[in-house]
């Protein structure tokens, strides 16, 4: 009965051997899976949908943003029409001051102080009359009248002619919007 029982315990350790050297393979080829599950696994960067969920999404996306489009657009056409009316005011008041820079400059008074004193006249073919310094001061405060009341009717000029451009953009404003 010894040499059975020596059989049988020496068959066991054969497939213990068997068994731990499956064991080992197993444990080996398995080792890796969790890095194979993760480089098999498959990851999705663009999502699949319809034509007519896309044309759905974009009317809606377009019928939330163009009010904001329109209204930003007539935002900036206003702003550029004042900055145009800004810029003619401006060169209209530059040419307005160049204008009298160059009247100072070049018809300034016909009549200048002389060494002698009480009577002066410069240049002109007036038949020779000369001025008494009463009639040069009467003639000066005539001419400064003068210049102040050009210059206050070139103002109201120039103030007619922006109330009147601001009134043809007032009523050009009310057309551009029944015109779309």
């Amino acid at each position: 009965m010894a040499s059975s029982l020596e059989g049988c315990v020496s068959s066991l350790r054969t497939s213990m051997q068997l068994l731990d050297s499956s064991l080992n393979i197993l444990d080996s080829g398995v080792n890796d899976f969790p890095r194979l599950a993760k480089v098999l696994q498959t990851t999705r960067h663009f999502e699949l949908i319809s034509e007519p969920d896309l044309q759905s999404a974009q009317s809606a996306l377009l019928s939330e943003i163009r009010p904001e489009v329109d209204s930003l657009l007539l935002r900036v056409s206003n702003y550029l029409d004042k900055l145009e009316r800004r810029e003619q005011s401006l060169i209209a008041k530059c040419d307005l001051n160049e204008g009298r820079l160059s009247r100072d400059s070049t018809g300034g008074s016909v009549f200048r102080s002389n060494s002698r004193g009480s009577q002066r006249r410069v240049g002109g073919d007036d038949g020779g009359k000369a001025m008494t310094a009463l009639q040069e001061m009467k003639y000066k405060q005539l001419r400064a009248k003068k210049q102040r009341l050009s210059y206050a009717v070139e103002t109201l000029e120039l103030q007619a002619k922006q109330r009147e451009r601001q009134l043809r953009m007032s009523m050009a404003a009310p057309q551009q919007f029944q015109d779309e």
